[in-house]
């Protein structure tokens, strides 16, 4: 492949004997591959006529919708960088991406500018939303190696070290890792994924990799849960891509029978771990289980746990062309998670730091805590930076959160180390109760999960709160 190649050229190359084939289902609005292309033409286009050049950055804020894959896809061709920005960001929070990533323009969607846009965008091939374009005060300060990378993405994400922020990905990168993703996932043009997850995270690796492969791609968007149940229902999805909440969702509603998902053959579960109490619901009514994947962005989607031998709660085995190491492990094989192949990061922006210089002798560290059984499974136990050390014996948060995360009260959970003076660092859990849950209960909660855990495991306090701090990402903070 080419260093200059162009994504969005492979996805039309690749689809150009199935171009009447209906590549995105957005409600009422279905486009077919043609039609999808003509619109992006049209607003790359308009785009051009705006001032945008290649190797601009380009943040973008938008809805899940057709319109998001038609904006991405017209800011690929031209060649400039896509900085995604979520909507769920506020306005402080949108002006930090912008400054960060030092971006050019900001391209907002009508319906969700947080106060920060600019002229509005004319109608130009854009499906059914409108859009504004400002023309922001970059700095322009990236070395040579940045246009010499042909870069295509640059997501706001702090690396393993908590400083880096914002991962570079090049055209090249976004192919090697939507073909070593499809090893695992096989999509072809006979699949229909029903889609539920937000694109402001998820674009990179599996739209991308739908489009390529030439399958349909079913937006479900507000109102939840209904589009997302009507789309279970009605679509004959082959493959869903969601959270456990989604699944956990389809296993407990009685709008969705067993019948529903005859016709699925994958359904993936990511962005964060699986519980067995979900994992069971939803085999036992569909009869199949479910995929977890461990995806990572600065690696891809390196890990995929599927087949007869997928073993409860962990991540699976590498996929081709990718390999493990855990490093200084201890008596239980317990170490650090590095890995290598193919898509690898290309940089981090800010402050800038090519791969080379971010690896470790050609691994990545993950910042994740591991063991690789005789199969050579791998088993995520934690982060390393949050791994609690109490009287000399290791506590990994995650464990202890699934326990407490099983109490019916419990809506959800964090599990942190507050430093003690003889005892190292304690676990403390801080809980969110279930709006039913009623007054809380603090020694109930600690007798479950003495049911269930090693003493030394069990919170030594815990302490109730309205909601957990997150980061800009939607993901539970840890630090």
């Amino acid at each position: 492949m080419k260093k200059d190649c162009n994504i969005v050229d492979v996805i039309r190359r690749e689809t150009e004997a199935i171009r009447g084939n209906t590549a995105l289902v957005d409600g009422d609005i279905e486009l077919s591959y043609d039609q999808l292309f003509r619109a992006v033409d049209q607003v790359e286009q308009a785009l051009a006529g705006r001032g945008i050049r290649p190797l601009d950055r380009v943040a973008f804020l938008c809805e899940d919708c057709a319109d998001y894959v038609v904006g991405s896809l017209a800011l690929l061709q031209r060649g400039a960088v896509i900085v995604p920005v979520s909507p769920s960001l506020m306005g402080d929070e949108v002006k930090t991406v912008l400054d960060r990533m030092d971006v050019n323009f900001l391209m907002v969607e009508a319906s969700v500018d947080p106060g920060v846009g600019g002229e509005q965008l004319e109608p130009c091939g854009f499906v059914a939303r409108t859009f504004s374009l400002r023309r922001c005060s970059a700095r322009d300060e990236f070395p040579p190696e940045y246009a010499a990378m042909n870069p295509a993405f640059i997501r706001f994400s702090s690396g393993t070290t908590g400083d880096s922020k914002g991962v570079l990905l090049s055209h090249q990168t976004l192919l090697e890792r939507t073909e070593a993703a499809n090893q695992g996932l096989g999509i072809t043009s006979c699949d229909t994924v029903i889609w539920v997850l937000s694109m402001s995270f998820h674009f990179v690796v599996t739209i991308l990799l739908y489009l390529r492969r030439g399958a349909t791609v079913v937006i479900c968007r507000q109102p939840f849960p209904e589009s997302f149940l009507e789309a279970a229902r009605n679509r004959h999805g082959t493959v869903f891509y969601a959270a456990p909440f989604h699944f956990h969702v389809l296993a407990t509603s009685p709008l969705v029978s067993p019948e529903c998902l005859a016709s699925t053959r994958l359904a993936v579960s990511t962005a964060m771990k699986l519980s067995d109490e979900t994992a069971s619901a939803f085999r036992e009514k569909f009869g199949f289980g479910l995929t977890e994947a461990y995806g990572i962005i600065e690696v891809g989607l390196p890990f995929i746990n599927a087949g007869a031998g997928a073993i409860p709660g962990a991540v699976g085995r590498a996929q081709p062309g990718y390999e493990v190491r855990i490093v200084a492990p201890d008596a239980e094989g317990v170490g650090r998670v590095l890995i290598r192949g193919p898509g690898l990061f290309d940089a981090y922006v800010s402050p800038w730091k090519i791969r080379k210089e971010a690896l470790e002798e050609g691994w990545f560290n993950t910042g994740d805590v591991g063991r690789v059984d005789g199969q050579g499974c791998l088993t995520l136990l934690g982060r390393e930076k949050n791994v609690i050390n109490f009287v000399g014996m290791k506590i990994f948060p995650h464990e202890v959160e699934v326990v407490v995360a099983l109490h019916p009260a419990v809506q959800e959970c964090r599990v942190t180390g507050v430093p003690h003076p003889l005892f190292g660092q304690m676990p403390v859990v801080e809980v969110v109760l279930k709006p039913e849950a009623g007054k809380p209960d603090a020694s109930e909660i600690r007798r479950f999960c003495f049911e269930r855990l090693p003493a030394h495991k069990v919170p030594k306090e815990i302490r109730f709160v309205g909601a957990l701090k997150r980061t800009a990402s939607g993901k539970i903070r840890r630090y």
